[in-house]
């Protein structure tokens, strides 16, 4: 049986397992290559964010996953269409994981097209509520998709020498829009931070996910791994 993924707009419990075995798969092909992710970053010399950008696509290159040959479009690093498999229903799904590598651990700056949620928070006293450009579901001839977004962070620091040390990974699942309602009902009650865009200036909206706002909502979409290939890492539920 294959879910008809507009029907999750009501199993609310159900989409939440979708996106649970979404981020296991991400998370275990970033744990199987950590290895070589601390000394891919310590060694290249190209800006940061290029770097994150490369390792990510390559750990899930190498984990592999079912594909359906449908070309996906956005404002994300790695897109895939794929089937979901779980014990009683397989799921097309379009899968985007975006990487980001900052000096901070606490938040992640996203684009309106790389969230299907309406992003609901308080801007300088005001409220705003702002669309997310990414479907729900992505209609298509042969089936339509399950829109799940992850993000993978790098958090670094730089030495005095000036030689970059991969500090931890974030690995996260941004919720589908399908569940406003859990994550984000109103602006007082959310997972943003406003910014970094400036609309005195005319900027393109932009917003934060602040993981310290989203882990106690779901501590499970939220996982920390060390960069040290050496460290244990479990499964944080």
């Amino acid at each position: 049986m294959t879910l008809d993924p507009n029907s999750l707009q009501t199993t609310p419990d159900l989409l939440e397992a979708i996106e649970k075995a979404t981020l296991r798969l991400v998370v275990q092909s970033i744990n199987a290559f950590r290895s070589d992710i601390m000394s891919i970053f310590a060694q290249e010399s190209d800006l940061v964010a290029d770097i994150g950008e490369d390792l990510t696509r390559e750990a899930l290159d190498r984990m592999g996953t079912s594909t359906i040959p449908i070309r996906l479009f956005g404002k994300m690093d790695y897109k895939r269409a794929r089937y979901l498999f779980l014990p009683e229903f397989s799921v097309r799904q379009a899968l985007f994981v975006d990487s980001k590598a900052e000096k901070g651990s606490t938040v992640i700056r996203l684009q309106k097209g790389q969230t299907s949620m309406v992003v609901k928070q308080i801007r300088s006293g005001s409220q705003v509520e702002e669309q997310g450009g990414l479907p729900l579901v992505i209609s298509h001839g042969e089936g339509d998709l399950l829109t799940t977004t992850i993000f993978v962070k790098y958090n670094y620091s730089v030495d005095i020498g000036g030689d970059k040390q991969l500090r931890t990974i974030n690995v996260l699942c941004l919720p589908s829009g399908f569940l406003q309602q859990r994550y984000n009902p109103t602006p007082a009650d959310g997972i943003w931070n406003a910014g970094p865009n400036s609309p005195k200036r005319g900027e393109a909206f932009r917003t934060r996910i602040n993981l310290t706002k989203l882990k106690p909502k779901a501590s499970w979409r939220v996982q920390t791994l060390p960069a040290d290939p050496m460290a244990g890492y479990v499964w944080g539920s």
